[in-house]
């Protein structure tokens, strides 16, 4: 005979199974609403339980909590060598990735000046990253768009929530994919402000020093 799951034991569930399809932190509201409370000292000790859990079993994932309170259920770091091997194909082509890194320095910007400097082709690449959940595109009072990058940009990429690690972070994607010339100038000339600040970028989880991330749809050459 089952036994009966009590009410705490639920949320638990509801918890672990919300961090583990939505792919990215969760903040304090997102958890209320799993948990069905709208207290946060009753999410909070919800964590502190399932973070228990995960280090009692001593597997490949576990629960970060980072510094905004928000929280992931992610693979230990120890076995991202291990994975990396099954990771063949990056998140985006260069095409769609300039697009992406025209919108990451100059939001928020008008998709018609997007358009008017990446070209009419750059329509299919902000629906698929809107459709990521990468952009955001609101409208504007000119009957158009202005689009911004998301919070979700930076969990995807593994950025920082800090503006200048995560423009250096960047730059490593730059580096990576070679790209050396966006629209509005040359790559080195868009980080002359950030000369000798390299030095952030010292921790081997910051970056993208195990690779791209995935994506499972249909990839994009792109220009």
């Amino acid at each position: 005979m089952s036994k009966e799951l009590t009410n705490y034991e639920k949320r638990l569930c509801r918890l672990e199974a919300a961090l583990y399809s939505a792919g990215r932190p969760l903040s304090v509201d997102d958890m209320k609403s799993v948990a069905g409370t709208k207290s946060e000292k009753t999410v909070m000790k919800l964590v502190g339980q399932l973070t228990k859990r995960y280090i009692d079993r001593m597997g490949a994932l576990e629960i970060m909590v980072h510094e905004d309170e928000r929280v992931s259920l992610q693979l230990n770091e120890k076995y991202e060598a291990i994975v990396n091997q099954f990771n063949h194909k990056p998140l985006l082509k260069k095409g769609p990735l300039r697009t992406l890194s025209y919108v990451a320095f100059h939001q928020p910007v008008d998709q018609r000046q997007v358009v008017e400097d990446r070209g009419s082709h750059v329509y299919s690449h902000l629906r698929m990253m809107e459709s990521m959940g990468l952009i955001n595109r609101e409208r504007s009072e000119e009957r158009s768009y202005i689009i911004t990058t998301t919070s979700f940009f930076g969990d995807y990429f593994g950025f920082s929530q800090t503006p200048m690690k995560s423009k250096l972070q960047l730059k490593q994607i730059f580096r990576e994919l070679k790209i050396d010339k966006l629209e509005n100038g040359s790559i080195s000339s868009l980080f002359d402000d950030l000369e000798g600040d390299e030095g952030f970028l010292a921790d081997p989880r910051n970056g993208l020093s195990h690779g791209l991330p995935q994506y499972s749809g249909s990839s994009h050459q792109g220009s």
